[in-house]
């Protein structure tokens, strides 16, 4: 099971990869201004803050489910967060085994599907 260091390791680099590396349609997903959540499962946290200008922002860690409704709401393991980002879990197979729970706006989705 993957710590909570390792969580906050894994979205650290996510955020530094869309800062940095992403290309045209990855970087446009990543442009949105939203508000997101990330709550690990088997940990009973929830990472909360920002997808803004190409980058996650003011990243923050609070125990249980989140207190406000995020614009972009994700689920999952510890393990599954750090294999998603490590590039050894496929986001589409990982969503629709139900591993992956994402909730957003139909348009957030739309233009997320080239971020994850």
């Amino acid at each position: 099971m993957a710590s909570l260091e390792q969580c906050r390791a894994a979205l650290d680099r996510l955020a530094h990869n869309l800062s940095t590396t992403a290309d045209g349609a990855v970087r446009g997903a990543a442009a949105l201004d939203r508000s997101l959540s990330c709550r690990i499962t088997d940990l009973d946290v929830t990472f909360v803050g920002r997808l803004a200008d190409g980058t996650l922002k003011d990243v923050t860690a609070v125990p249980g489910p989140p207190r406000e409704k995020a614009q972009i709401r994700l689920a999952m393991t510890g393990d599954d967060l750090v294999a998603l980002v490590d590039g050894e879990l496929h986001f589409a197979r990982a969503w629709g085994s139900g591993r992956v729970k994402l909730e957003a706006g139909l348009r957030d989705l739309l233009r997320l599907r080239t971020l994850l």
